[in-house]
């Protein structure tokens, strides 16, 4: 990290992170106080997801402070989109290993173009040294009762998977590229710049039985619908969104089952639902694929284009 380092905890976050503390309707209290204080409106619930990022395990060394803002904060309101909620605040806990102030404005600034984007304000943190890593702590809103949960998906329900899989998965090839091609670009955008669903969760209340977002790779994350609902799940992989860029890949079909960091949402939602689901995609601009359905029994298969079922890999282990 580069610039003039020096400035004290206090005045680190009155200069770089205040900026970002917005009062509104759901905040009443924000930066400044020991504790921020929020006030959801009558007949709405709070949504929290907690994400922490490392230095060489979420994101590369040295990795550039903008993009890893944009990233980060993605990445963890694709949470509250899952849960169909309405992105409002964040709090972020910083470890830095130096508080250079180079470094701090622009990680600052993209953050707060990103928190801005999504309507979110951030209400409070830490800062510390050390290695660096990130924490925030995302809260939505949403109706009581209205939120997207992983345990609603029932035998019957066709599976979706929102947008396209794999790109992100293959940037990581890529990222050590000095001159990547319009191919390789494309991939490393998805992975730079990953788009939470929000619009489509909050779509999706009343739709979908169920939904996650796909983080650990679409394998895994249905692997948790399914489990939540005491259910099985068959996919047909030949009906996978794999991203245009690398269709034609070796690995495409399993960088799309088990890569992750697409940030897509994967959600079931019954048969009946389907036209309901078809005007969504159309009027939200964005592919929304039916790649298989919720069966009795356990676990997931999957079923290849010539209809013989075939082994999928696990995804991302956190540990």
């Amino acid at each position: 990290m580069s610039g003039a380092g020096g400035l004290s905890e206090f005045a680190l976050i009155q200069r770089f992170f205040q900026p970002l503390s917005k009062a509104s309707a759901f905040v009443r209290c924000g930066i400044g106080d020991d504790c921020a204080v929020l006030s959801p409106a009558a007949g709405e619930e709070l949504a929290l997801s907690v994400d922490t990022l490392v230095e060489g395990v979420h994101f590369p060394h040295d990795y550039p402070p903008s993009m890893l803002a944009r990233r980060a904060l993605a990445a963890c309101v694709s949470d509250l989109a899952a849960a169909g909620a309405e992105p409002r605040a964040f709090t972020l806990a910083l470890t830095l290993p130096e508080n250079g102030s180079d470094w701090l404005a622009a990680f600052s600034h993209a953050l707060a173009d990103d928190a801005a984007h999504y309507g979110m304000s951030l209400v409070g943190g830490d800062t510390t040294r050390g290695p660096l890593c990130l924490s925030f702590q995302v809260m939505g809103s949403v109706p009581v009762g209205g939120a997207l949960l992983r345990s609603g998906a029932k035998p019957g329900d066709d599976i979706y998977v929102s947008g396209s899989l794999g790109g992100a998965r293959a940037a990581l090839d890529y990222l050590d590229s000095d001159s990547p091609d319009a191919r390789q670009q494309a991939c490393l955008e998805r992975y730079h710049r990953p788009q939470a669903r929000v619009a489509l969760g909050v779509a999706l209340r009343g739709i979908a039985s169920a939904a996650v977002d796909i983080s650990d790779g679409l394998a895994a994350d249905l692997g948790h619908i399914l489990n939540a609902s005491g259910a099985g799940g068959r996919l047909m992989l030949g009906a996978l969104p794999i991203h245009p860029a690398i269709t034609d890949l070796s690995a495409a079909r399993d960088y799309a089952l088990s890569g992750g960091d697409d940030y897509e949402l994967c959600f079931t939602a019954p048969a009946e639902q389907r036209e309901s689901i078809a005007a969504l995609s159309v009027s939200l601009g964005l592919p929304l694929t039916c790649v298989g359905g919720i069966v009795p029994g356990d676990g997931l298969s999957c079923i290849d284009e010539n209809g013989q079922a075939c082994s999928v890999g696990t995804g991302y282990q956190h540990f």
